[in-house]
């Protein structure tokens, strides 16, 4: 096998971009998207919203620092495949197990590396989120094209969820502490930590859990957990979190967000390219303050659809989506981007200890 096999990335709309691959040949299939992150890519190839999606980075130089395997948000790559401008072979950080590439090749990722990441990263953003193929090898770059085709065709996004959420029930976190039911639609392992650290027992279930499974634990509160798609492919979460409404407190990040707005009766819509990165600018109406937060979703809730009884609290100032709301009667809230970072700044970290400070005692 060639150390450096010839690859390219193959958009739907005829576009290729060339460059070489790594130690993994074959064809990776997804929705291409862009990631602003100048840092943070160990957290972002590990994170279960990006299952099924092949990555490019915006910043021109990834993998400096290595892979720790201590900041992954899962037990794997999540990603479909990934694109870098250029990679670091020789890293350099006290906490480094093992190089990007060949961490890449240990994951079975396929990577392009030295392709224009600006000009992919451009028609992206002028065609928006779109079917892709990533190719590695002479065998995969002559076959690309057909099997980006036949993808297409049959494209969807229902099966992103289970591959990467919890298919038993398990708990983490402080035992006797409050009791937290997580439906795990492809949870982050920095939010167990965090709600770990807040003292919350965390019964994880799956997000194809009955109500009486998610009630079962006498929770004090029911948590609804990020994970990648399209959220109106989950009807029978939607159909469950209907049910628990003003049964228990709830509290939805990210996916958990869109989820929990449309079993309210709101809508939600496909962003042209998604948000993705550490740098959103979200307005907290509540508080009248901004925080910069990190984001890594590709749908929306339509704040045009937001019936009376919920009240919009976030706004992003980038493009005016919504970011948050309440219900003005029930213990129900959410917020779309991510208060536990990893990566991004923790200007919402508060969010999450307001949240069980502010739940009831049983």
């Amino acid at each position: 096998m060639s150390p450096n096999p010839p690859a390219a990335l193959f958009l739907a709309d005829g576009s290729r971009f060339d460059g070489h691959g790594l130690g993994v040949e074959g064809i990776a299939l997804g929705e291409a998207v862009f990631y602003t992150g100048m840092t943070g890519y160990e957290e972002a190839l590990t994170d279960p919203s990006y299952a099924g999606q092949i990555l490019t980075f915006t910043y021109p130089m990834i993998g400096n620092y290595g892979i720790s395997g201590s900041a992954a948000q899962y037990g794997r790559a999540c990603v479909a495949g990934t694109v870098i401008k250029q990679i670091a072979y020789h890293p350099s950080h006290h906490l480094a197990k093992i190089g990007l590439p060949s961490w890449l090749d240990e994951q079975r990722v396929p990577a392009l590396i030295g392709a224009d990441t600006r000009a992919i990263t451009i028609a992206l953003r002028e065609h928006g989120t779109i079917w892709a193929a990533l190719a590695v090898g002479q065998a995969a770059l002559n076959d690309a094209e057909r099997a980006l085709g036949e993808y297409v065709r049959a494209a969807g996004t229902k099966m992103l969820v289970p591959s990467v959420a919890t298919s038993e029930a398990f708990a983490v976190g402080r035992p006797g502490g409050r009791r937290v039911v997580l439906i795990d639609c492809g949870v982050k392992r920095a939010i167990l930590r965090q709600l770990d650290a807040l003292g919350a027992e965390v019964f994880v279930l799956p997000y194809d859990a009955t109500q009486a499974d998610v009630l079962a634990p006498d929770p004090e509160a029911i948590f609804i957990s990020p994970g990648p798609g399209d959220p109106t492919d989950l009807a029978g979460t939607i159909e469950l979190l209907r049910g628990l409404l003003g049964r228990k407190p709830l509290y939805g990040i990210c996916l958990g967000h869109q989820l929990l707005a449309l079993a309210c009766g709101a809508r939600t819509y496909k962003l042209p390219y998604g948000h993705r990165g550490g740098n959103q600018p979200v307005m907290d109406l509540i508080a009248g303050e901004v925080l910069v937060t990190a984001h890594n979703h590709g749908y929306a809730v339509d704040a045009a659809s937001l019936p009376d009884e919920l009240e919009a609290t976030m706004t992003n100032l980038n493009d005016n989506t919504n970011e948050g709301f309440r219900h003005r009667t029930l213990p129900v809230a959410a917020v779309q981007f991510h208060p536990e970072a990893s990566p991004g700044p923790f200007d919402a970290r508060r969010l999450f200890t307001q949240w069980l400070d502010e739940l009831p005692r049983n």
